[in-house]
């Protein structure tokens, strides 16, 4: 059985100019340690797909399976034992500008009841593991774009997901800082076994660190398959125009295209 499946999921926004069929139909599976991503244009619903993953939108229909649970049918108490197994980076970092680096990442550790001295010490070392143990006493308005990012993965470290969930995590950075942001997000995969999930325009991120790839598509799943299948050769109009835009964007910056 797949680490989490989603299975036949519909989302539908009701407002008073009417209904807004968000997701629709999705299903697809993810193994465990798997970097899996989907990728699509603005407005495809990627985002409204991530937040329906650990139900912070609850979806209209279908089912969301994390390791043989069904999150639907939990109780609030177990969705939220659940949820403590399913990390979140943001494109905008979403860190305590009031807090110290080290205060940011031991702010999860805080909430789980863990004394603040082990805390400290823990947080220390997961600074250490994203490049970033010197900054500790910083404030998160010294940082810079990709100083920021690596925080907010501490962060998420120090709250031992089983699961990680990036949304645009990288769309904020520079291309030399989104590298070494999406060099850290593979070792962290390969050293912790955690499984992750990357919504994303970009396609370089996609082709770089993900194992799998889901094309989305005015909220449906038009294409999905191996990352390398699928950017070899595109069978849909969606996957070709995304990818080819890509090659378009490297020949105008320089790049290979490859």
């Amino acid at each position: 059985m797949a680490f989490i499946e989603i299975d036949h999921l519909e989302k539908t926004f009701t407002s008073k100019s009417g209904d807004t069929e968000a997701l629709k139909d999705i299903s697809f599976s993810i193994d465990k340690g798997e970097i899996f991503g989907v990728i699509g244009l603005s407005g495809a619903g990627k985002s409204t797909l991530v937040r329906c993953i650990n139900l912070l939108e609850k979806p209209s229909g279908g089912r969301v399976i994390i390791d043989g649970k069904d999150m639907l049918a939990l109780s609030e108490r177990e969705l939220k034992i659940v949820r403590r197994d399913i990390g979140m980076i943001f494109q905008h970092f979403n860190l305590l500008m009031q807090r110290t680096v080290l205060d940011n990442v031991c702010f999860p550790m805080e909430i789980a009841g863990v004394k603040k001295k082990e805390a400290r010490v823990k947080a220390l070392t997961y600074l250490e593991q994203v490049g970033l143990a010197e900054k500790a006493a910083a404030y998160p308005a010294q940082l810079s774009g990709g100083q920021k990012q690596r925080v907010a993965i501490a962060r998420v470290l120090a709250s031992k997901p089983r699961i990680l969930l990036c949304d645009e995590a990288t769309s904020a950075l520079d291309p030399q800082t989104t590298q070494s942001i999406l060099q850290l997000l593979k070792q962290i995969n390969e050293k912790y076994s955690i499984t992750m999930v990357v919504i994303t325009h970009e396609m370089r991120v996609v082709e770089q660190i993900c194992d799998r790839v889901a094309v989305l598509e005015y909220g449906k799943i038009v294409e999905s398959g191996r990352t390398k299948d699928v950017f070899e050769s595109p069978k849909t109009e969606a996957a070709r125009r995304l990818i080819y835009t890509r090659d378009y964007n490297d020949i105008m910056s320089g790049g290979s295209g490859i």
